[in-house]
């Protein structure tokens, strides 16, 4: 009774935007279900000033709503192709993260931008936005504002690229008859989970390609999001050298590895013995279709937690930096695709 006290209203608010826009989707897929969401959220959050009863359900449907999507999304996919598709986008997101840290490190000094902000805005860029940023912060003893102000930053360029890779990926000719081009794009191209399934959804409604780019990008977006351990653990080590980290700001590997994946895994499997049995794919169609319903809803919830007034106080430099690392990672990622024959 208390959950549904404290999120109901919020949650009711998300659904009643995600309906019209699942419906808006089907009328113009070029658009698709999940932009239609997050601009309407976006506009509302904007004369949303009495909130407070309805934020404690925004945050949980953009968080928990969009995990539980993600793990649906592992229902009808065989292990051996998550397998396959992590280990061929590997070498993708091991440049791109690389690419996005360095950039990172370099204009800070060059920008004179405050450290703990550079490394948020470099890992939220280049691993997995809000969740990487989470996972990072007490690591570096990031304080509030600075983690506001990176999150605001990777904030604004998911929204741009959940809006405009669609539109980029027809103009520079990837495969339209096939997610994977796309989908591969998406997973390493773009910071956050939610942006990245907006992204794949989007080009999935406009080509008619059912959830097959979800799919890829979803898997490669996941293995993407395993760096996360690796990059706070380095991070940790090199803040204990220093002589700065308390118990409360080391590395913790239940803190930084994000569960869901473990889900969405055990969800694959699970296909994977079905099909094998004899069970038939198309069984798990109402669950894909689910999971598709539930990233608009997310998106509804990170639109009406949009606080574009934050971005904007949030100064130039800040911006600036991020703009860099997400036009480092999008070229990175075009030039290792094609030098690999995806596209």
């Amino acid at each position: 009774m208390d959950f549904i006290k404290k999120n109901l209203a919020g949650i009711l608010l998300c659904l009643a935007i995600a309906i019209p826009s699942w419906l808006l989707g089907k009328i113009f897929p070029v658009i698709g279900g999940a932009v239609f969401a997050i601009l309407t959220g976006m506009v509302i959050a904007v004369f949303f000033t009495k909130r407070d009863r309805f934020d404690s359900g925004i945050k949980w449907t953009s968080k928990m709503i969009l995990q539980t999507a993600v793990v649906l999304l592992g229902f009808g996919m065989d292990l051996h192709v998550v397998i396959r598709t992590g280990r061929q986008s590997l070498p993708i997101i091991l440049c791109t993260i690389s690419t996005s840290l360095i950039i990172a490190w370099a204009l800070r000094r060059a920008m004179q931008i405050p450290g703990n902000t550079a490394i948020l805005v470099g890992v939220g860029s280049s691993i997995c936005g809000g969740s990487a940023i989470a996972a990072t912060a007490p690591v570096i003893d990031a304080d509030d504002d600075e983690v506001a102000q990176a999150i605001s930053v990777i904030f604004f360029f998911n929204v741009l690229a959940a809006v405009f890779f669609p539109m980029l990926g027809h103009a520079i000719g990837f495969d339209t008859t096939s997610g994977e081009s796309f989908g591969i794009f998406a997973g390493t191209a773009i910071n956050d989970t939610s942006s990245v399934t907006a992204a794949a959804a989007t080009w999935d409604s406009m080509w008619n390609l059912g959830s097959s780019t979800l799919d890829k990008a979803v898997t490669v977006k996941l293995t993407r999001t395993l760096a996360i351990i690796p990059i706070t653990l380095i991070l940790g080590l090199l803040r204990a050298r220093r002589g700065g980290n308390t118990e409360d700001h080391r590395f913790h590997f239940r803190r930084a590895f994000p569960i869901f994946i473990l889900y969405f895994v055990m969800a694959s499997i699970i296909t994977t013995v079905l099909i094998g049995s004899g069970i038939s794919a198309s069984v798990f169609a109402p669950l894909k279709e689910t999971s598709k319903f539930l990233i608009i809803t997310a998106m509804a919830a990170i639109g009406l937690n949009s606080n574009m007034a934050k971005l904007i106080r949030s100064g130039g430099k800040p911006i600036l930096l991020g703009a860099c690392c997400w036009c480092g990672i999008t070229v990175i990622s075009l030039f290792l695709q094609h030098v690999m024959n995806i596209w």
